[in-house]
């Protein structure tokens, strides 16, 4: 009788039993079973299904790639890397142009552009809801932060004004302000006036590159605040606005922004000198991000249209990861925050929003469905 097709084993030992060790894919003369049929088979390999191991509860400390089979939820389950936004609480007041502080589940967000005029308000975010702050001395939007949520660092800016092209209406401002948590208070006055520049540090060792001084020139320079005054740092190779910044004051990173079109420009920051870095792949301005120098994300900001874009800067070269779920520009971020967990809010989509996205990415616990 020729050959008989099986898929699970390359022969059948003497004892009857189907010998899985060799193969899964071949032919087997059909002398090796009598009346060619299955009839004396005792044994058989156990299925793929039956190898899985069954809980009633999530194992506490799963190994990087270890499968598991729920019986209290009836899910299949894995414990590997994932990476992307999930949706947050709304902002109380819908905003663009802010300033941004903290981390995902302590954020702060500060002033801004709503409507026809700059809110005052701070909100801050436990990680699910944003609840009144303290009151900001001076409205203004394009403004700068950095910072904590209990130590927060604002600057510069446009004020509250409306957006009418008057004389000095778009003259920026020279005011810093600190928070404690509960109360913003005066702090140092920035060397000129500026708007839309980076932000980078903490309250007490913060940097802010490039921006806007006067009412339209583009500026390289950057300034350093030691916790009381602003003093100059080094000069950036690219004059721009609305960027992005990450880091800090002596590792800190600049990217994206307006030169005044879109550039992916990326300089470095020593401490004392800028040095070119890896572009991003999306050129952009109006761009938030988070982070450290070797370890940052930029997302959102305005191509020719709002964009989604969020890549992972390593220290020498931009990533495209997962996108924000709405495209978005004039926005902030979490700078307190890292490439594990991060929070993107405000910005316009249009129109102003107060929608509010938070970045999880590392090992965790995934539930396995069919797609």
């Amino acid at each position: 009788m020729g050959t008989i097709k099986q898929n699970r084993a390359n022969n059948i030992l003497t004892s009857g039993k189907l010998d899985a060790t060799d193969g899964l894919n071949n032919d087997i003369p059909a002398s090796n079973i009598a009346n060619a049929s299955f009839s004396n088979v005792t044994a058989y390999p156990p299925s793929a299904g039956a190898a899985v191991t069954k809980v009633a509860s999530d194992p506490p400390s799963p190994s990087e790639g270890q499968v598991w089979f729920n019986t209290t939820s009836n899910v299949l389950k894995q414990y590997a890397y994932s990476a992307g936004w999930a949706t947050g609480g709304n902002m109380n007041t819908a905003r663009r142009a802010l300033a941004g502080a903290g981390t995902q589940t302590a954020g702060l967000g500060v002033s801004g552009y709503s409507t026809y005029l700059s809110p005052n308000g701070t909100e801050e975010y436990d990680g699910s809801t944003w609840t009144a702050g303290g009151s900001f001395g001076a409205a203004r939007y394009e403004i700068s932060g950095t910072g904590t949520q209990t130590a927060g660092l604002a600057w510069g800016g446009l004020p509250s004004t409306s957006p009418t092209p008057v004389a000095n209406s778009f003259v920026g401002m020279t005011n810093t302000e600190e928070y404690n948590g509960t109360t913003w208070t005066a702090g140092g006055a920035l060397p000129a006036a500026n708007r839309g520049s980076a932000a980078a540090g903490v309250q007490t060792a913060a940097l802010s590159a490039a921006g806007i001084t006067g009412l339209t020139t583009l500026k390289s320079t950057s300034e350093e605040y030691d916790g009381s005054a602003w003093t100059a740092g080094g000069n950036l190779a690219t004059a721009r606005r609305t960027l992005g910044g990450a880091g800090t004051q002596t590792a800190g990173l600049a990217y994206g922004g307006a030169t005044p079109s879109a550039t992916a420009s990326t300089e470095e920051y020593d401490g004392s000198t800028w040095t070119a870095g890896g572009p991003l792949n999306t050129a952009r301005d109006g761009i938030a991000g988070d982070g450290l120098q070797t370890a940052a994300l930029a997302f959102g900001g305005l191509t020719t249209t709002q964009t989604a874009s969020t890549e992972e800067y390593d220290g020498t070269s931009w990533t495209t990861v997962t996108s924000l779920s709405t495209a978005r520009t004039q926005l902030a971020g979490s700078k307190a925050g890292s490439t594990t967990s991060a929070l993107a809010f405000g910005g316009t989509a249009p129109p102003v929003t107060g929608a509010t996205e938070e970045w999880t990415a590392g090992l965790g616990i995934q539930t396995i469905t069919v797609s």
